[in-house]
């Protein structure tokens, strides 16, 4: 896995930013799934970088990024790593939280947004009524609040399988890398203290007016709702498609890196 010094950082208003920078040519920037961090992409990074300019944020409160101590926004934290670094149009890749950070990056600082990819998730507007997985994020509450990690880490381990598997039936190395960084992440942090997060409110009248091109790469086994998430941005942007990998769930670019990179590098060549 990367290692720190292997690491940019930009002195934002609340603290600095971590963020990996490779490669030449034409801007793409992955955001990583919530409490991991941009280690999510190791699989992604090598391969981008032999043809483009390859950005990688660890999103503020993860991986190794400040904590908040201020309200902050997914979009203004990008928006001004992206001005600070002068990028001309980039490619959004997001997986999950990181779908939600590059949805209301465009929305909120359009200009330095060429094209969006999300991966089991659609905008910032989290939309969940499986019952199953309402009360795994209640579960997950619940656990974070009493300050029980190691309880956390197993219940997360679950969900990765997604809803028709179990997690035996994920590589094993895919479990242990995740469990290592969401450790990380969590080890920023302490039980009860103030999420200063600031929702960027509902996106969806917003987001017809996009008319950037937008991919959907999802797991074919991942929960219905996340599916329906990204699908709902795809079929409501101006120029969207989605596709789904099978034999994967929430994490596709890990469990099938090579699909994943293959979809991923032909949408970015087409561009």
């Amino acid at each position: 896995m990367t290692a720190a010094s292997e690491l940019s950082f930009f002195a934002s208003a609340d603290g600095d930013l971590a963020y990996r920078d490779v490669g030449t040519g034409d801007p793409v920037v992955l955001l990583h799934s919530g409490f991991a961090d941009h280690r999510v992409f190791d699989d992604q990074i090598p391969v981008l970088a032999r043809d483009f300019r390859v950005i990688a944020p660890d999103i503020r409160g993860h991986g190794f990024s400040a904590n908040a101590s201020r309200p902050f926004r997914w979009a203004d934290d990008l928006g001004a790593l992206l001005h600070h670094l002068d990028l001309g149009p980039a490619v959004l890749v997001g997986l999950c939280m990181g779908a939600a950070v590059a949805t209301d990056t465009a929305l909120e600082h359009p200009e330095p947004v060429r094209a969006i990819v999300v991966s089991g998730a659609g905008t910032s507007a989290f939309e969940y009524t499986d019952p199953q997985l309402l009360e795994r994020q209640a579960r997950v509450g619940q656990l974070l609040a009493a300050g029980d990690f190691t309880g956390w880490l197993d219940h997360f381990t679950e969900g990765v399988a997604g809803p028709h598997r179990e997690v035996a039936d994920v590589d094993p190395s895919v479990i242990r890398r995740l469990r290592e960084l969401t450790t990380h992440t969590l080890a920023k942090h302490t039980p009860g203290e103030r999420d200063w997060y600031v929702p960027l409110g509902d996106p969806w009248p917003r987001v017809p007016k996009l008319d950037v091109p937008v991919l959907a790469i999802n797991g074919a086994l991942d929960w219905p709702d996340s599916l329906a998430m990204a699908n709902r941005f795809t079929d409501t942007v101006q120029n969207g498609r989605s596709t789904t990998i099978g034999g994967a769930a929430h994490y596709p670019n890990m469990e099938k890196p090579g699909e994943f990179n293959a979809i991923l590098l032909d949408f970015l060549h087409s561009l």
